[in-house]
């Protein structure tokens, strides 16, 4: 029998502004954390918003020094630790993934805390890359501390595992 993954996987604002989220995946539901200043239609590179929408959950990465690879339908890759993202805008590879060194601001993906143990590129500003609407949109591990992102979603460590077992490659990522 073929696994049935989720359509969408909905994240609700739990105030106008601020961090706190409830994450929806099938009968799933959990604390999360999105932006740090919450969300909104006009997401800016470093306005610490996430982007209201729906979008594609592109593909993923995990620390294999760290964890195993997580069971989902999705495609996964083991993180590197020459891996990074651009985050300057104006620059031809901004909102990209890069190898490091990169001489461009840039963020490292190979952390010393663990929210990128197992992170999944959201698609905002992906496709069709506008200068300075954002970048590093990521569905990652909450830090320790239970605060805001810089505009990514955030769910505990604990329940990671039971979310990816119902997302696929057709699951999108609902921001409400």
């Amino acid at each position: 029998m073929k696994h049935q993954y989720l359509e969408v996987v909905r994240v609700y604002r739990l105030a106008p502004r601020g961090p706190r989220a409830l994450l929806v995946a099938g009968n799933l539901r959990l604390a999360c954390r999105i932006g740090r200043a919450g969300a909104g239609h006009d997401k800016r590179e470093g306005d610490g918003k996430s982007p209201i929408g729906r979008f594609r959950l592109l593909s993923g990465w995990w620390r294999p020094d760290r964890r195993l690879p997580p069971r989902t339908g999705l495609r996964m890759r083991p993180l590197r630790q020459d891996l990074g993202w651009c985050d300057a805008p104006g620059h031809g590879r901004y909102n990209r993934l890069i190898r490091l060194p990169f001489s461009a601001s840039h963020e490292e993906m190979w952390r010393a805390d663990h929210q990128y143990d197992l992170v999944l590129d959201i698609d905002w500003n992906r496709r069709v890359r506008r200068q300075g609407r954002g970048s590093a949109i990521f569905f990652h591990l909450m830090n320790e501390a239970r605060t805001g992102t810089a505009g990514c979603v955030a769910v505990p460590a604990a329940a990671i595992d039971r979310v990816m077992a119902r997302i696929g490659q057709k699951t999108r990522i609902e921001i409400r």
